[in-house]
């Protein structure tokens, strides 16, 4: 076992089960693999709904995908990257597909099985016990719940040793997914309509992108007054809480026909369909939130022929993440790209608080500080 590092991390154990901390073992890092040293991690929505088994990712498994580290070692065929990088981790892609090779990593042919299957492609874990039991990980090819982490070079993104690496794990997923499906996806244009449904922090990066690319209509909708308020402060010019107001008609109204670019970021078909109603003649929709798998929508073919509309779906913003996450640091170092207005900070012993506040729509973006929120109590409660 001298080949393995001994680790805490958080283990989903079974549907829908609290996160439980627990000592184990990881191996170190082989071929194109680094070791890194996770200081805190991004909690997201996709973290929950595969703990609630949304997506089929095996269980027992060490989730978390927003990891954010320093290097502590690599593999024999590592070029790029060197121990005592800062570094934030992000989803796992092949690197040589038609997709890959274009561009598009986020539409890996390999995406779900690197990302999801629970192991690496050929069904090995890096993860175990004491006693030698494997343990499913690779989750986004990090499993960054964990004092440690293993992923591979080409989804180990070095950042700037100047900006505090606690928080920048997130933009490995959820704030590079909303800010990408502006930017990347919906290209969005100066002076045009933006909607966001949904003001979490999925919808509110994409508002921090809409108003970056120079849309002069911003129009976020939600029914928590308190996401709409802080979308306000974030640079929204008019707000909609749909509990007490028709979405679709105010829109309409506010932009004089429909928006010419939306985000849908809350998995609900319902709310897809008035996202695709709001539009106006060519139209578009990028869809981010990740209902249940089989989940089906309904849109007015005629509405959507006629209008010219047209609905995206948007894996990962769409971004080339190597090149993507450093020019988010860089937009967030110059004040243009205050994510940080998102996130809210939680011990590693508090994950299942951040858990149920994130759920309760309490916190936009849970950080777990992994390295801080360890102690000797945990490993022999």
């Amino acid at each position: 076992m001298n080949d393995m590092k001994d680790i805490t991390a958080a283990i989903t154990a079974c549907k829908g089960a609290d996160f439980e901390l627990q000592p184990l073992k990881i191996r170190l890092p082989q071929g194109d693999e680094v070791l890194v040293k996770v200081v805190a991690t991004g909690m997201c929505h996709t973290d929950l709904i595969v703990r609630d088994q949304y997506y089929p990712v095996p269980l027992p498994a060490v989730l978390g995908h927003e990891g954010s580290g320093i290097i502590e070692a690599v593999g024999p065929n590592v070029t790029d990257l060197q121990v005592g990088d800062h570094v934030v981790l992000t989803y796992g892609y092949c690197g040589k597909c038609a997709q890959c090779n274009t561009g598009n990593p986020a539409y890996c042919s390999e995406f779900f099985g690197r990302n999801f299957s629970g192991a690496d492609l050929e069904g090995n874990n890096a993860i175990c016990t004491h006693d030698g039991q494997s343990v499913h990980d690779h989750f986004f090819a990090q499993s960054s719940f964990a004092t440690y982490s293993l992923s591979r070079e080409n989804n180990t993104v070095k950042v700037s040793k100047d900006v505090a690496l606690e928080l920048l794990g997130p933009l490995g997923c959820g704030i590079q997914t909303g800010a990408g499906a502006c930017i990347n996806a919906l290209k969005v244009t100066p002076a045009s309509s933006f909607v966001t449904w949904g003001a979490g922090a999925v919808g509110l990066s994409a508002l921090l992108a809409a108003k970056l690319c120079g849309a002069s209509i911003i129009i976020a909708v939600d029914i928590v007054e308190s996401r709409l308020e802080l979308a306000k402060q974030l640079g929204a010019t008019h707000i909609i809480n749909s509990k007490t107001q028709d979405p679709v008609a105010t829109i309409k109204e506010i932009t004089g026909g429909g928006a010419n670019f939306a985000l849908e970021s809350t998995g609900r078909p319902e709310i897809l369909k008035m996202g695709v109603d709001a539009l106006g003649i060519l139209g578009k929709i990028a869809v981010v939130g990740a209902p249940q798998l089989g989940t089906n929508a309904e849109f007015d073919v005629n509405d959507l022929l006629l209008g010219g509309k047209t609905i995206i779906g948007v894996v990962e913003g769409s971004s080339s993440p190597k090149k993507f996450i450093p020019e988010l640091v860089t937009l967030y170092q110059q004040g243009k790209f205050p994510f940080d207005k998102l996130v809210k900070f939680y011990d590693f012993k508090d994950i299942n608080q951040a858990a149920i506040d994130s759920h309760k729509g309490i916190t936009l973006k849970p950080i777990i500080k992994i390295s801080e929120g360890v102690s000797e109590s945990i490993l022999t409660d």
